[in-house]
């Protein structure tokens, strides 16, 4: 699936209205079966960026068109059949946490399930080795039936991506996947993605923080800053002095050193100071 914007201005959802908008002006166009990285500091628009290309976000100007299509001038209906055709990936992957991972990966599948097949998936689970392969290939089989809210971070990251394996989608807009991943797991799961989108003839689009990662895997790097175009380049030509300018006052991020969200990490919270009571 194809991308193009045209001078697209959005702001981040969570914006008050009439506030600086996290994407200013942005042109680029994305062919069908790219794999592409979006790299950049914290702020410079990444999130906001794939909120508007999963038609999650209505851009405020320009022009966006995804496969051909305009998608907020389609029907409601139309436009969720275009919706399910893409598969976005949050940095932290919405898993109910009493549910079983089995069921979890197949939810994948749910943009091409009837309402009574997708109902019947939650207690009857219709493709138990398909989802033990999808989860195979992040190395996470043996969690196939464990619950959601006895995973790790990075276990429950990792579940997420398993999910685009099994997805009908031709565009995949992956949002920071590797925040709560080991370098190990990192480069699996990276390779894992890049590889099964180059199979599937499938459009990848990642956010990054680990600038490493996306120069070694990704053919074409874009560098978003402010919500500005810094540079779109294939990433043999990225060089030090670009990313040294992009990161500029965010060189610990470029060293790889960006915080874990809260969600995905594993240390439980700490317990409150039990309190003193007295008793007459």
């Amino acid at each position: 699936m194809n991308i193009d914007l045209a001078g697209v201005v959005a702001r981040h959802p969570a914006a008050k209205p009439g506030s600086i908008p996290a994407i200013k002006g942005l042109t680029l166009h994305i062919a069908e079966g790219e794999q592409v990285a979006i790299i950049g500091p914290s702020g410079a628009g990444k999130t906001t960026l794939l909120q508007v290309l999963a038609c999650a976000l209505p851009p405020q100007g320009g022009a966006f068109q995804l496969g051909g299509e305009t998608p907020w001038s389609l029907s409601r209906r139309a436009l969720q059949r275009l919706r399910g055709r893409l598969f976005l990936a949050p940095q932290v992957p919405p898993l109910p946490p009493r549910q079983r991972v089995v069921t979890s990966v197949l939810a994948g599948r749910l943009p091409q399930m009837g309402l009574l097949s997708s109902v019947r998936s939650l207690f009857y689970p219709n493709d138990i080795p398909g989802a033990f392969d999808a989860l195979d290939r992040f190395d996470l089989s043996e969690k196939l039936f464990e619950r959601v809210d006895r995973l790790s971070g990075g276990e429950r990251q990792r579940v997420g991506l398993a999910r685009a394996l099994l997805s009908p989608a031709k565009l995949w807009l992956i949002d920071e996947p590797l925040s709560a991943l080991d370098p190990a797991r990192s480069t699996q799961a990276i390779t894992t993605l890049v590889n099964s989108a180059k199979e599937r003839k499938v459009t990848l689009v990642a956010t990054l923080h680990q600038v490493n990662v996306a120069l070694e895997h990704f053919p074409r790097i874009i560098g978003l800053r402010d919500g500005v175009l810094a540079f779109d380049l294939p990433a043999a030509q990225v060089t030090r002095a670009l990313l040294t300018q992009l990161y500029d006052q965010f060189e610990h991020e470029l060293r790889g050193e960006a915080a874990v969200p809260q969600a995905l990490q594993d240390t439980p919270p700490q317990p409150s100071a039990p309190a003193v009571m007295h008793c007459r």
